[in-house]
């Protein structure tokens, strides 16, 4: 896709905002009358990728109505900070009449990149087993049909391993280390210590690029996360992985370790949707980490009831927390209004709740350092329920009181969250948090298999494994995977990691072993998410104590030889 230079001068501009919205005729209409959206590709077929100026952002939402606020990008974080044998993979590995270990299926991961020099991503000849390589934070020509970025094919990375200084051809680093260390879960080559889950299993590796300036201000992310990214430009990557697997002709498993608490975490989210869509193609699978979020405090909620007083949302806040995001969600039969009182007593009243991007209320209080923003987005698109969203810019230690008044009340319930773990200080948490209801999006998308975390070794679920439901009533996770102590590879060489991501590539090399047996081998030709997740909960372990499914385990532990045991006496 050939830009002029004036529109790549406009897409790469620091004030520029991207978006990426339903492919609507109302949108379509008001793109061509305007002179403020450069609208960039298709994904999918159904959503539109734009670009405006942030100062023109609002006038978006007065042209597409409030629900507009669905197709704002939300911003992600590594879910992990920084044990194939329970997950029945070491067993399926040596069945000799399985010998399942991923040939001819794809895993791609978007995520901080790869360090494409480790061996276990290298075969015996030294060629690389990455099939390709996009870069988004990279200058140069972009893939076809893309806007940004640069791509790096097989040959151009085995070209560089084979050069003196390989990244002076491909130099794609990654700096992180989190998306080489999960690629080498699912997929890393066989050593005399290591296997990957599936180790036959080829690459495809995204690089995701950095939040831009004005997403990071509306979220209040922190000066010192370095490692936010954008809900558009997972969107992107996802859909670079599944054009080239069609290219290639292949099954692809497609493995998402990154999460937030921002968004409606029910489903309806254009972010969520388009991976919903993505769940149910043919020879594709999903899976998203749950995400760490159980014991963060940092989610509570509750039920207004009709002539009572306004709830109440008390919120601890210590010393040097600076700027405070609070998301609140009703459902659609209510509508809610906002007071906040600071911890020294001071009132912001009652704001009536008026839609749109711009703040109804902007209020410097007069005895603390400290200033709040109300603003409230309703109908929100899909769900057609509220957002009413509360920022405390130069928070001041002590407890917030954020209420919650009932202006329309039939069903009354709301959950509230603040932004998760690395995206709000570790000083700022809900007074009567709940570790319900803290599943991550996008693991919180209909379709994506949402994979919690266990410890393989004491057998129980690892403390910090987000727990349902989903805002919607569905149960979450859908299954949990090894995910404490879990081994890796990192650029500096091996180590450990814990969390839901590091289970979620686990769980991802099983189901690219599935998609071998099903759609390589032809014994389910039109395998894909729904049907991987089917066969993966028959399989799960359960505990006799316990029912299943919950919003803790799921469906239970998963045990892939069982899978095939359970296949085998249908």
């Amino acid at each position: 896709m050939r830009l002029s230079p004036e529109v790549l001068e406009f897409i790469h501009a620091p004030d520029t905002v991207d978006f990426i919205t339903r492919a609507s005729d109302a949108f379509f209409d008001y793109a061509r009358s305007s002179t403020e959206v450069v609208v960039g590709q298709t994904l999918s077929g159904r959503y539109v990728l734009g670009y405006i100026k942030r100062e023109n952002f609002h006038h978006l939402e007065e042209a597409l109505g409030a629900s507009f606020v669905s197709s704002a990008s939300v911003v992600l974080g590594l879910l992990d900070r920084p044990a194939l044998e329970a997950a029945g993979v070491s067993q399926v590995h040596s069945q000799p009449y399985l010998n399942l270990k991923g040939r001819g299926v794809l895993l791609g991961f978007v995520d901080t990149g790869i360090d494409y020099t480790q061996s276990v991503f290298r075969y015996e000849d030294g060629s690389s087993k990455i099939q390709y390589l996009y870069d988004q934070t990279a200058g140069g020509d972009p893939p076809s049909g893309f806007l940004l970025g640069r791509e790096y094919s097989k040959a151009d990375i085995d070209a560089a391993l084979a050069s003196q200084d390989p990244y002076a051809l491909v130099p794609q680093r990654d700096e992180e280390g989190h998306g080489t260390f999960l690629a080498s879960v699912a997929a890393g080559r066989e050593t005399e210590d290591f296997a990957g889950a599936a180790p036959d299993a080829e690459i495809i590796a995204v690089k995701l690029r950095k939040a831009r300036p004005f997403y990071r201000e509306r979220y209040c992310v922190p000066a010192d996360q370095e490692h936010a990214y954008e809900s558009s430009a997972v969107m992107v990557g996802v859909e670079y992985i599944l054009r080239k697997a069609r290219e290639l002709g292949r099954p692809v498993v497609i493995c998402i370790g990154l999460g937030t608490n921002a968004g409606s975490h029910d489903g309806y989210s254009v972010f969520e949707e388009y991976l919903g869509a993505v769940s149910v193609q043919k020879g594709v699978c999903l899976c998203a980490a749950a995400g760490n979020e159980a014991e963060a405090r940092h989610h509570t909620g509750g039920v207004l009831q009709p002539g009572e007083k306004p709830g109440k949302v008390d919120l601890k806040v210590g010393e040097n927390a600076g700027d405070v995001y609070v998301a609140v969600w009703n459902t659609v039969a209510d509508r809610l209004s906002i007071s906040v009182r600071s911890p020294s007593g001071e009132l912001v009243g009652r704001v009536p709740a008026r839609p749109g991007f711009t703040p109804a209320a902007d209020v410097k209080l007069v005895l603390e350092a400290a200033r709040v923003q109300i603003e409230y987005h309703f109908p929100v698109e899909g769900s057609g329920g509220q957002l009413s969203v509360i920022r405390i810019l130069g928070a001041t230690p002590g407890v917030w009181t954020i209420q919650l008044h009932g202006d329309i009340l039939l069903n009354g319930s709301y959950q509230v969250w603040l932004p998760m773990t690395g995206f709000v200080s570790p000083t700022v948490e809900f007074l009567a948090a709940t570790p319900d209801y803290t599943v991550t999006s996008p693991a919180s998308a209909v379709g994506v298999i949402c994979c919690g975390a266990y410890d393989s070794a004491g057998k129980s679920l690892y403390a910090k494994s987000s727990r349902g439901p989903a805002a919607d009533g569905r149960v979450l996770p859908d299954l949990t995977a090894p995910g404490v102590g879990v081994r890796g590879i990192y650029p500096y060489g091996p180590g450990l990691m814990s969390g839901t991501s590091a289970a979620a590539a686990v769980l991802a090399g099983v189901c690219a072993l599935l998609l071998q047996w099903g759609v390589r081998e032809g014994n389910d030709p039109a395998m894909g998410t729904y049907q991987i997740r089917a066969y993966l909960i028959r399989g799960c372990l359960r505990r006799s104590d316990m029912s299943y499914p919950n919003n803790q385990w799921g469906y239970g532990s998963v045990q892939l030889m069982q899978t095939f045991h359970l296949m085998r006496e249908l």
